[in-house]
């Protein structure tokens, strides 16, 4: 018969060799099976947000709903197919810019030259993410790799897991609560509205016959809301028209988002309800007094959201082509 501490043993290095969700995620999960990873990485998103500069809100925006919809997977890069509605179909996926998808598509092309079948389309897009941040001014953090791609996409998996501009706050910290998000974390993690742009139609209830007593939203700064209204005055005819999230700085990666908030400056409702509501001010005004508390927040936070219910093993792949799944190609 085994020994008490025999055992004991047996079931130490048993827990101790039990994977638990990222212990194969490393930062230098590519260093042998492709270590040029890093730098091509880093010579696609360069070229890429240097030609196109609205590139870098638009994969952090691809990034974050494809992580809060059945987690860090990669699921939002597919293509529809006849049989299946993929989640870039979903309404509020349908205006995540082209130029998100086209740096993913340039980065697997130039990898899968010189290390193919190794590095996947998820681990594509959380480094881009953060490269990406960095770029145009924002912190670097951390970002492990080693994900595998998601077998499934489906835009019916969408509704009610990515806040919608309209959203009270309380289902917005609601919805981040049930993924394991504080309302600190949801708070910096929004402050990446310090780039890019808004559809007018996500605004516009703010702008034109907001209440009976109100052409538009008081909360607004007069003279932003004038500027608003000429800006959008024809978006029903052009849903294409937008207007930067933050006015001040668009394409800095900085703390103005926060002191535009204190000025009647935020464009959505949900930003402007971060403003006042008790349990989200203190936040803001940290943050808008304290780019250093907030630059810190938003790397912890984006290391916790690219970790979210990643796949690994036999549960995900590493597909050959991002847009669709491997199992497509033998159909």
């Amino acid at each position: 018969m085994a020994s008490p501490g025999h055992n004991l043993l047996v079931l130490l290095l048993f827990f101790v060799s039990f994977p638990c969700s990222n212990s194969k995620l490393s930062v230098d999960y590519y260093s042998k099976t492709c270590p040029q990873f890093a730098s091509i990485m880093e010579q696609i998103v360069s070229d890429k947000q240097i030609a196109s500069p609205t590139t870098a809100a638009g994969v952090l925006r691809l990034f974050f709903h494809d992580c809060m919809v059945e987690g860090c997977d990669g699921s939002l890069l597919i293509t529809s197919t006849s049989f299946n509605r993929a989640e870039r179909d979903a309404e509020i996926d349908q205006s995540i810019p082209g130029d998100a998808f086209d740096l993913v598509t340039r980065a697997k092309t130039a990898l899968e030259l010189q290390c193919p079948g190794v590095v996947s389309c998820s681990d594509i897009l959380a480094t881009a993410a953060r490269n990406l941040v960095t770029m145009v001014g924002g912190p670097y953090y951390r970002v492990r790799l080693g994900r595998k791609d998601g077998l499934v996409s489906n835009a019916s998996l969408v509704q009610g897991n990515i806040a919608q501009p309209t959203m009270p706050l309380s289902d917005i910290i609601s919805l981040f609560d049930s993924k394991g998000f504080s309302v600190q974390e949801m708070v910096a993690l929004v402050g990446a509205h310090t780039i890019g742009f808004s559809h007018c139609k996500e605004f516009s209830h703010r702008l034109f016959n907001f209440s009976k007593t109100s052409k538009t939203d008081p909360a607004y700064y007069p003279k932003y809301a004038e500027g608003l209204m000429k800006l959008c005055a024809n978006y029903t005819k052009d849903p294409t028209m937008s207007a930067y999230n933050d006015v001040m700085t668009p394409g800095k990666f900085d703390n103005m988002y926060y002191k535009n908030l204190q000025r009647g400056l935020g464009l959505l409702t949900t930003d402007q309800a971060l403003s006042v509501d008790r349990r989200t001010k203190p936040f803001v005004d940290l943050y808008a007094a304290n780019e250093t508390a907030f630059f810190e927040a938003f790397a912890h936070a984006m290391e916790k959201v690219s970790i979210y219910k990643i796949k690994k093993g036999k549960i995900g792949e590493v597909r050959r082509r991002c847009d669709q799944f491997n199992a497509a190609k033998n159909d």
